[in-house]
């Protein structure tokens, strides 16, 4: 039973790389005690964030899952990992009841593929499991913030709405408080035992879910230990005698020995999101502030290691070593790595199993396995933690009482944990229509393929795991990347804090991803990228360092 992933798109932007995160469930670390709210969340403020105490009041009870104990826990904030098959014969129930009434409501959430068709056999199933009427306004995961930040602005918002964290910019992030229901008297304290798979999600993650001094989101929690892999065609290493790099100049030298334009293959793709890692660039969004020793926020853009990373990414583009179509952003990547076109393809760890799996019947000599991400020097790396959430369901202010159930009903399912029949349908569809059971392991058919995607599991999900009862070892290799690359995890000053920014600020860093795609290609100069962060700091940028500086004065750091 393994969450599915969507394909990473070509180039690793912050959509697509999220993108692929979204669908795969992760772990959660250790809660993070924060004081009260910048500006007063209690006061009504639209920005700030809600911690410590006033936040507790808020949160869900915790009553963790006693379903099926992973063999691999949790550590370093790594996934739980699952190595063995599941008796499919002896799969546990966690909603013994329809917890909906058959309500109808619309649910508006991003889809990347090609989303299956109203009233298609898996959606029937999940209504007539779950008890709801869902119907589904599946979203082009790609644009996806243009067409919510147009819902949102409009008088005419779907009963249920996801939104993803890296949509949390601009307008978006205010209307979040100013258009969605508080769930506490549905959620707070013991209400939520009524949702056992909804309590059952670790209270960080809840934490997150705090907008404007309410809970309103319900969240897919995520593991800390959890960044771009560096996946490489390990049996193409074998055959070559080539020896993984440890370290940027070795990497750089052996990609000029394994590029052969000749022969069509290329060492890597865009390495870029490696390189945040590997250079220790703090994450996008509110987890790229820290307060260092000497007691003042900067933000990743100000880092030298901003500007290294970059550097780096761009020799590896001057010498031809990443694929051209990696340069000219087109095409699927993740073919072109399959294909050994290119031999390294930074990109979400889920996609470790999806390539393995798709190729398992066509090419199983492939062997794919991830680099553990070395230092600037070669040494340990330095790796910020994730957000312990990153997707929220919400649902609508003024929904009536009955399609605010129905929705809670269609999370608590689509949280079932690992190990129980919820999970299976949600993650597989229907035995005999969907898939089917070879040696003990589900496996799905050209209609599960098409038709059980990226819809039911973007509501809510479970503490991370990774269990792939078809290909176990890589669901071992997963977790240990994580716990092995865990070690070296820090956790920056906003650790755990949903921060809405003033909307004053809301344009002031939309620039710099397409600025970084431009520079590494040799489209920009570095005087563009040096000039684009003196303006960032003369627009605002200075001012919402004491932003956050009060921030967290008074809310305490997050590390």
């Amino acid at each position: 039973m393994t969450p599915n992933a969507a394909s990473a798109s070509s180039g690793p932007s912050r959509r697509s790389f999220l993108a692929s995160t979204a669908v795969a469930t992760a772990a959660v670390a250790g809660g993070v005690p924060l004081l009260a709210a910048c500006g007063g969340s209690d006061s009504g403020s639209k920005d700030g964030t809600t911690s410590g105490k006033a936040a507790d009041k808020l949160l869900p009870a915790f009553v963790a899952s006693a379903v099926a104990k992973p063999d691999l826990p949790s550590k370093n904030g790594s996934a739980a990992g699952y190595t063995g098959k599941v008796d499919l014969a002896a799969l546990a129930t966690s909603v013994p009841d329809k917890l909906g009434t058959g309500a109808p409501f619309k649910i508006m959430s991003p889809f990347w593929g090609s989303p299956p068709k109203a009233g298609c056999a898996y959606y029937k199933a999940l209504d007539a499991a779950a008890g709801t009427k869902v119907t589904w306004q599946n979203q082009d995961g790609n644009t996806y913030g243009q067409k919510l930040g147009a819902v949102l602005a409009s008088s005419s918002i779907p009963d249920m709405v996801v939104v993803p964290g890296w949509e949390l910019v601009g307008k978006i992030s205010n209307a979040v408080t100013a258009k969605f229901m508080d769930l506490g008297p549905y959620l707070a304290g013991d209400k939520v035992k009524k949702y056992p798979n909804l309590a059952a999600i670790p209270s960080d993650a809840w934490r997150m879910s705090i907008f404007g001094g309410a809970l309103r989101g319900i969240p897919m929690p995520t593991a800390s230990a959890n960044w771009i892999a560096p996946l490489y065609r390990a049996d193409v290493f074998d055959k070559k005698g080539y020896s993984v790099p440890t370290s940027p100049d070795e990497f750089m030298s052996w990609a000029k020995e394994a590029t052969s334009s000749k022969a069509k293959v290329w060492a890597c793709g865009d390495m870029t999101w490696s390189a945040w890692n590997i250079f220790g660039v703090r994450g996008s969004g509110t987890i790229g502030w820290h307060i260092g020793d000497d007691g003042k926020p900067t933000y990743r853009i100000e880092q030298p290691a901003y500007l290294e990373a970059l550097e780096w990414v761009r020799k590896l583009f001057d010498a031809g070593v990443v694929h051209p179509d990696d340069k000219a952003r087109s095409g699927d990547a993740g073919q072109r790595f399959t294909a050994g076109e290119i031999l390294v393809w930074n990109t979400n760890i889920a996609d470790w199993y999806g390539r393995a799996a798709e190729q398992a019947g066509s090419n199983p000599d492939l062997r794919i396995e991830a680099m553990d991400l070395f230092g600037a020097d070669g040494g340990d790396p330095k790796l910020w933690a994730s957000q312990p959430a990153t997707i929220w369901s919400l649902i609508r202010k003024g929904a009536p009482k009955e399609v605010v159930e129905n929705a809670l009903a269609a999370a608590n399912f689509s949280a079932a944990p690992y190990g129980t029949k919820e999970r299976m349908l949600v993650d597989y569809g229907v035995e005999g229509t969907h898939y089917s059971v070879k040696d003990g392991v589900p496996v799905k058919n050209d209609l599960g393929n098409s038709e059980v995607l990226n819809a039911w599991v973007m509501l809510a999900a479970p503490a991370a795991y990774y269990a792939h009862p078809d290909l176990p070892d890589i669901a071992r290799k997963q977790v240990e990347w994580q716990q092995r690359m865990g070690a070296f995890m820090t956790k920056s000053s906003t650790y755990g804090m949903n921060v809405v920014e003033p909307s004053r600020y809301a344009s002031l860093s939309s620039q710099f991803e397409q600025l970084e795609i431009d520079y590494v290609r040799g489209n920009k100069k570095l005087s563009d990228v040096q000039q684009a962060i003196s303006t960032w700091k003369s627009s605002g940028g200075d001012k919402l360092r004491d932003w956050y500086k009060e921030l967290i004065d008074k809310n305490g750091s997050g590390n």
